[in-house]
């Protein structure tokens, strides 16, 4: 099976906050902006596969800044791992003040696809080519989360 590299299936998709996905405060709520982190992660896995992918497993939800009603939120992801059919996709979320241009790093995901054949089973996954030093570290970062997760089941 022939390799893909990592900006191959890579996405940046933003969409703008508004008051539908907020609460009473102004907030975008925390399952609005991680239903956007699955959807982009999932193009990611699919772009890869050229196939379905489903969700294994969030690793890792870190909401670090709330988000705002109006605020333009994007989301940045790309593979970071692959295995022999599941693969880790790091997104990074900013939420951008279109007035001000302010730009604030709001939260950051690690989850894990599966990718599934027409029947519905796991499917073998095309190995990731590495072409940069930073997809070389976040590659060695996802084995070091992957062997921690093992560890935690046992």
């Amino acid at each position: 099976m022939k390799g893909k590299k990592v900006s191959e299936s890579s996405l940046c998709a933003s969409h703008q906050m508004l008051p539908e996905n907020a609460n009473p405060a102004g907030n975008i709520h925390g399952g609005a902006i991680l239903k956007y982190i699955d959807s982009t992660a999932a193009v990611v896995a699919m772009r890869h596969v050229r196939g379905n992918a489903v969700t294994a497993s969030i690793d890792l939800m870190d909401f670090l800044q709330p988000v705002y009603i109006g605020e333009l939120t994007t989301f940045k992801a790309s593979l970071n791992m692959v295995g022999n059919t599941s693969m880790e996709i790091g997104v990074r979320v900013e939420a951008e003040n279109v007035f001000t241009g302010d730009i604030r790093h709001t939260a950051s995901a690690y989850l894990t696809f599966v990718a599934l054949d027409q029947n519905g089973r796991s499917k073998k996954v095309p190995p990731l080519i590495l072409e940069t030093d930073e997809e070389v570290r976040r590659n060695q970062e996802a084995i070091l989360r992957q062997k921690m997760r093992h560890i935690e089941k046992k």
